[in-house]
């Protein structure tokens, strides 16, 4: 085996940046992640265990159920190093465990969006981001706190948690859609036409309510806060069980948009007229990859030589045995190397012996020569000792 170091020329280091896309899909009080379908395992319900609407930080657990196999969990013992897992706060740590304990996690973390309509007892999460909405008011008028526009203290708001691991660094501007249907007919759609961060009604052409700001979107911090509060639907009479009381029916609006993501509510309702809704959210998130090109170079007369066994000619056993004793340790120097070289003349069975050897991988090793990275070609290129060859590998960090 060969080791040559990396030269400075032959190492470059870049940023991809790229524009995933995402869309959700809330029904019947399910959500669904870019049309997953619900995979049934043979020991789960359900896999992942999440469901077909998050994703699961680790992958474990798939397909496992306490039942059978047992989950996966995390799990420390405290000790003089007085390290826990970061679930459990300092004063359960002192009080509730003793040395020895084996203090336990549980798996899988899994993230998706989630909706919370505002009450008096929730309205604390939208006085957190006081700030942060009033700093994006250089962006719109519709971000500020309390104004002409409404009073977040005060308005019915829905606030829609979007957890970073879907988006990256933050939402692209432009590309946020949310589509209200209803019985399966689109009633309204909201965009960020303006790529300002405003949620504009502009979907269908004529629907009622069409070219109005039903709420903002901040694109850095994942979280979609909608206080359109007029009837979507064109017949503006109509009213519907959101909120699994038949007793007290609403007219749809902004306001109930992803009924049953993550709020505690079925979604299908049980009024009069029965709740046949459903949504969808759409965005391009920004990652940015970073990403390392290496150069591997193959130069001329080197790298023809193999341990491969099959580089030699069969019926040599005695030969391959290396020279011993208590001075040297030497290989044979009589061995003979198998010729691959094919000729193209027929009945020309012995052309010209050449070293050539086949590269299939190459191994990318760190300074304390630990392999780090392997390379796998699509096919063997062919190296001769007249032949110079380089490799472009790439590499996302």
């Amino acid at each position: 085996m060969s080791f040559y170091k990396f030269r400075e020329s032959d190492i470059r280091v870049s940023r991809i940046k790229a524009y995933p896309s995402c869309e959700f899909l809330i029904y019947n009080g399910n959500i669904y992640y870019n049309r997953q379908r619900e995979i049934i395992g043979k020991f789960a319900d359900s896999t992942p265990i999440g469901g077909p609407g998050t994703i699961s930080l680790y992958e474990m657990n798939v397909d496992r159920t306490s039942a059978d196999t047992g989950l996966i969990y995390p799990f420390v013992t405290k000790d003089g190093t007085l390290s826990a897992l970061k679930t459990v706060s300092t004063t359960s740590f002192n009080s509730d465990f003793g040395y020895g304990d084996v203090i336990t996690g549980s798996y899988p973390l899994s993230a998706s969006i989630n909706r919370q309509f505002v009450t008096d007892s929730t309205r604390k999460h939208i006085k957190a981001l006081k700030n942060t909405l009033n700093h994006y008011t250089n962006l719109s008028q519709y971000f500020q706190y309390s104004a002409s526009f409404g009073d977040k203290d005060q308005d019915e708001l829905s606030l829609i948690s979007v957890p970073s691991i879907f988006y990256g660094s933050s939402i692209k501007k432009g590309t946020v859609s949310l589509k209200y249907y209803i019985t399966g007919s689109l009633v309204a759609e909201l965009t960020d036409i303006n790529r300002n961060g405003e949620l504009v009604q502009s979907g269908p052409v004529g629907s009622n309510g069409s070219g109005s700001v039903a709420g903002v979107v901040l694109y850095s911090e994942g979280f979609l806060l909608l206080s359109g509060s007029w009837a979507v639907e064109n017949d503006t009479t109509i009213e519907r069980d959101y909120i699994d009381d038949p007793s007290d029916l609403k007219k749809s609006s902004w306001l109930f948009w992803g009924t049953g993501a993550g709020d505690g509510k079925n979604g299908t309702g049980t009024g009069v007229p029965n709740l046949s809704a459903s949504y969808t959210l759409e965005f391009s998130g920004t990652n940015y990859v970073p990403s390392v090109t290496m150069l591997a170079h193959a130069r001329q007369g080197e790298l023809n030589y193999s341990n491969n066994p099959t580089f030699y000619r069969t019926g040599q056993k005695n030969k391959l045995l290396p020279i011993t004793s208590s001075i040297l340790y030497a290989q044979n120097s009589n061995i003979l190397v198998k010729n691959t070289i094919s000729s193209s003349f027929k009945g020309y069975e012995d052309p010209k012996f050449e070293r050539q050897t086949f590269i299939t991988k190459i191994g990318i090793y760190d300074e304390d020569k630990n392999l780090i990275a392997i390379a796998n070609l699509a096919t063997p290129v062919k190296k001769t000792e007249d032949r110079e060859l380089t490799f472009k590998l790439k590499l996302d960090i």
